[in-house]
């Protein structure tokens, strides 16, 4: 990462949670890079950028307010055959980054092609309305179920039954509105009379 502003938080921030090795090049810092600088989270260089920093890496975000820097690097990440992406000037990046909503284990990508990264904004803040937490959850209970009916001697087609009825129901509105006993009302009629959120190790 090249800059150590608000934008490079936010760019280093999905990286982590990836598990990648993230180094920081940047005179300031951001406190919360700080934190994970001092937590040995992120290697940092705080200095300016220097020719040759591009090397042994494979993936490169610039982030910085020059944009004589953001050319630079990206002429050097085109020699060196770097994946380069420069925040908000798609003419300069070799990869563009989707808006990304994340709920658990659901993950919507919005992406406009670098076209307009606040249209992919405005868009990712609306459907953060309609795709709440709730969803995070149904997906956390219909793995448990799956697991659950597993070995019930099921068919196939009886098992798609099954996960349609629950998808179709109301479901979310009830994870929404923390109705355990909806929920379980619901699992019993779906699933069977021993299936509830307790039984399958949910806690909302």
């Amino acid at each position: 990462m090249v800059g150590g502003g608000q934008v490079a938080e936010r760019k280093v921030e999905p990286l982590l949670q990836a598990r990648a090795q993230v180094t920081v090049i940047s005179p300031a810092l951001t406190p919360r890079l700080q934190c994970w600088a001092a937590d040995q989270v992120i290697t940092v260089h705080e200095r300016l950028y220097r020719p040759g920093d591009l090397s042994g890496f494979a993936l490169v975000f610039a982030a910085t307010d020059d944009e004589e820097l953001h050319r630079q690097v990206a002429a050097e990440a085109r020699a060196a055959g770097v994946f380069l992406n420069v925040v908000d000037r798609p003419a300069l990046c070799s990869f563009i980054v989707p808006a990304v909503i994340s709920q658990g284990d659901l993950t919507l990508a919005i992406s406009t092609g670098g076209a307009s990264p606040a249209l992919a904004k405005k868009i990712r803040l609306a459907l953060e309305q309609s795709f709440g937490p709730e969803y995070g959850v149904a997906l956390q209970l219909l793995a448990r179920v799956r697991e659950w009916v597993t070995q019930s001697g099921l068919t196939a087609a009886e098992r798609q039954r099954l996960f349609t009825a629950l998808v179709d129901s109301p479901l979310l509105d009830y994870l929404r509105e923390r109705r355990i006993d909806k929920l379980n009302a619901l699992l019993h009629q779906t699933v069977g009379d021993t299936c509830t959120i307790e039984r399958l190790g949910l806690s909302l």
